[in-house]
């Protein structure tokens, strides 16, 4: 999420090129972010690979889910995805949401991440969203340079997801810990974008959608992780 940030200088740094360990962690946060269908065993088997080769603030949060959901009927693990994503605002995986809500913005939004894609040579499923979390990893993970920086932009829309999921006691709040040890500390603006978006939701919200949660002191994130 850009910033306007006026005569203050922005603390948490945007430039460090991706380290080689990223790509597999966003590829695998990206595989347990989605649906769990019938083939999500098998990601859940690659994400336990995957996880040996990952810095520990990174794999320990993919272990504790893929141990969740592991014990977990399928069934029942599709119904909670279901009721945690699909059915609630305040743990939406649409990052553009956070940064316009409802609004026509979110629509130049939606196209400007379709042009960041069409530019890397990368083409989306017709039932895929640009801007689902699930799809920015895939992405990131294809494309680390580009795809940082569109995770550094919706910093704030992130966390806000992550500590709703963890509000919640929801398993996916595991995911969020993971993506967030592979990106820089909140610091700043970042997290004053974060204290705001929880106190008063994104732009134009609509009456009637679960309020979002409005600590009062914001957690220490799990975040700024291995270098």
């Amino acid at each position: 999420m850009s910033m306007n940030t006026g005569r203050k200088r922005k603390q948490t740094s945007r430039a460090a090129a991706p380290r080689p360990w990223q790509p597999p962690a966003w590829q695998t946060q990206s595989l347990l972010l989605g649906y769990p269908d019938d083939g999500f065993a098998e990601h859940l088997a690659l994400a336990r690979r995957a996880a040996g080769t990952l810095p520990d603030p990174v794999a320990g949060p993919l272990l504790r889910f893929t141990a969740h959901a592991e014990r977990t009927a399928p069934a029942d693990l599709a119904a909670a995805y279901v009721a945690t994503f699909d059915h609630r605002k305040r743990c939406c995986p649409y990052l553009t949401y956070y940064a316009h809500g409802d609004t026509r913005k979110r629509g130049m939004g939606l196209l400007k991440l379709k042009q960041t894609y069409a530019a890397a040579g990368w083409r989306l499923a017709d039932d895929e969203l640009p801007d689902h979390l699930a799809v920015v990893l895939e992405f990131a993970a294809a494309d680390p340079a580009e795809g940082a920086r569109l995770l550094t932009d919706h910093r704030a829309g992130l966390e806000l997801l992550r500590l709703a999921l963890t509000d919640d006691g929801s398993p996916w709040a595991a995911v969020l810990d993971s993506v967030s040890a592979t990106l820089p500390a909140l610091a700043g603006d970042d997290r004053e974008a974060v204290l705001r978006l929880a106190a008063q939701g994104p732009p134009e919200e609509q009456v009637g959608l679960d309020p979002y949660a409005s600590p009062v002191f914001l957690p220490d994130p799990v975040v700024g992780g291995p270098r």
